[in-house]
């Protein structure tokens, strides 16, 4: 896959796929299941560019307005990187991320999917190597692995302590089952190492409210 050294490489109009509970971070793949007429148009659409790059955005949903068409202020683009069309009519898309953009303009247009102006200004740390010499890398494994106990997920351990620092931080915002507003908090974390500390946060408040959960059950 290309390697965006700067934002001017990048396309400042995309195509957006809004779907609430699923986060793109730059360096993590997010597989997607397409099959609205809409948002098969626009993988088509997306495939016949020469970067076949998109964007991932959360809806901004209240309690209160749950059909609101705003959406958050912060998202990331990716390329697809992989498809297959099944025979139904779906596309399975795999969708590398590649810098996460502010939405500077929606625009208006004739397509049945919505398109953007972006701004990828305050994000373009997200196109070098990270720094993860400042995490405590043991620490967030012990988070992680106590997460995974409490919630008895069953997940291949081994592969999880040879990932790369950056890896583990970025696809734990990607596959963890947290709430929405939690991931877009960890996706508009500005440096890697802020989001560890949020990651970091969010464990022990699930660890926290599990050993409440746990105490009151005992108490009744």
């Amino acid at each position: 896959m290309k390697n965006y050294n700067s934002i001017i490489e990048l396309p400042s109009r995309l195509a957006i796929f809004p779907l609430t509970g699923a986060v793109l971070f730059p360096q993590t793949q997010l597989p997607l299941n397409i099959f609205e007429p809409r948002y098969i148009q626009m993988i088509d659409e997306v495939l016949s560019t020469p970067d076949r790059i998109m964007g991932m955005i959360q809806p901004n949903l209240s309690k209160t307005d749950l059909k609101s068409n705003e959406l958050k202020k912060v998202g990331c683009a990716g390329r697809i990187s992989s498809f297959s069309e099944t025979g139904d009519g779906r596309y399975l898309v795999t969708l590398t991320g590649l810098i996460r953009f502010e939405i500077a303009q929606e625009l208006d247009t004739t397509t049945p999917y919505r398109q953007i102006m972006t701004n990828y200004e305050n994000y373009q740390e997200d196109l070098k190597p990270s720094n993860t010499e400042n995490i405590d890398r043991k620490n967030l494994l012990f988070l992680i692995k106590k997460y995974l106990e409490q919630k008895n997920l069953l997940i291949d351990w081994e592969i999880i302590e040879q990932s790369p620092t950056e890896q583990l931080i970025n696809y734990s915002g990607v596959l963890v089952p947290f709430e929405a507003e939690e991931k877009q908090l960890l996706l508009e974390t500005k440096t890697l190492f802020e989001r560890c500390k949020t990651l970091e946060s969010l464990f022990q408040s699930y660890q926290f409210q599990n050993t409440q959960d746990t105490n009151s059950t005992k108490l009744h």
